[in-house]
């Protein structure tokens, strides 16, 4: 699904110039779930925001379901966004007075999706991420952080991207709660094969994922796959 060679991103020139990424090279398979991990100031999030399209490399390349985005204009990578990639972050990014269920459905309604099968597909991605039906019609803000993280999920979910890019997603959540919403990826994971990229500067969080790739000062110092930590289960 992911293919990066010899990936560099270069901020500013001559004298001033920061050399962020040095020619970062790994392949991820349909159906892995991969974490990405490193310190502040690794590389992880310049590299997250290539992988997310958010941002071109300065050289290499960068495959994408077979598709070189790494020489994409604005427009291109827009479209690429919006029908390859889901994004969940670690600020869970809803609208507080409105209903999980039309939070979810927003980006289906900016899609020009028919109102019949946006509630469908709304419907469906919240229950994949562990929502129950009971929640729909609630507010976001009626909701704890836990529920909340899988909504977002939820809303990742919906347009069926190939990728989710999950960015330090526990990052605002207790440890018990944090659980939970790594054994929803790990659940989409294994169930439903969906491929997870998951960013993180926390080892115990990157132990959930099948394999982990490990980055310092923009370059890989290690790539391995491991005995998967599965997280505990709650009821919530």
């Amino acid at each position: 699904m992911i293919e990066v060679k010899n990936i560099t991103k270069t901020y500013g020139s001559g004298d001033t110039a920061f050399q962020a990424l040095k020619g970062i090279s790994f392949d991820i398979a349909d159906g892995e779930f991969i974490a990405i991990m490193g310190p502040s100031g690794s590389g992880k999030s310049t590299l997250m925001h290539i992988l997310g399209c958010l941002d071109t490399p300065t050289s290499g390349t960068y495959k994408l379901d077979g598709k070189d985005v790494s020489k994409m204009d604005d427009e291109e990578l827009a479209d690429i966004r919006k029908s390859k990639i889901g994004f969940v972050f670690q600020a869970f990014n809803l609208l507080p007075r409105t209903t999980v269920l039309r939070n979810v459905m927003l980006p289906l309604i900016y899609a020009g999706v028919g109102e019949a099968e946006r509630e469908e597909r709304a419907a469906r991605s919240l229950t994949a991420a562990g929502m129950t039906e009971t929640h729909f019609l609630h507010k976001s803000n009626e909701l704890s952080g836990g529920q909340i993280q899988r909504v977002a999920i939820a809303r990742a979910l919906v347009n069926d991207p190939s990728l989710i890019l999950a960015d330090e997603p526990t990052g605002n959540l207790d440890t018990k709660t944090g659980e939970i919403v790594l054994g929803t990826f790990q659940k989409l994971n294994e169930e439903h094969g969906r491929t997870i990229v998951l960013i993180t500067h926390e080892p115990d969080v990157a132990e959930h994922a099948q394999r982990i790739i490990h980055i310092r000062d923009g370059e890989i110092l290690s790539d391995k796959k491991h005995v998967q930590r599965k997280a505990r289960q709650h009821i919530q």
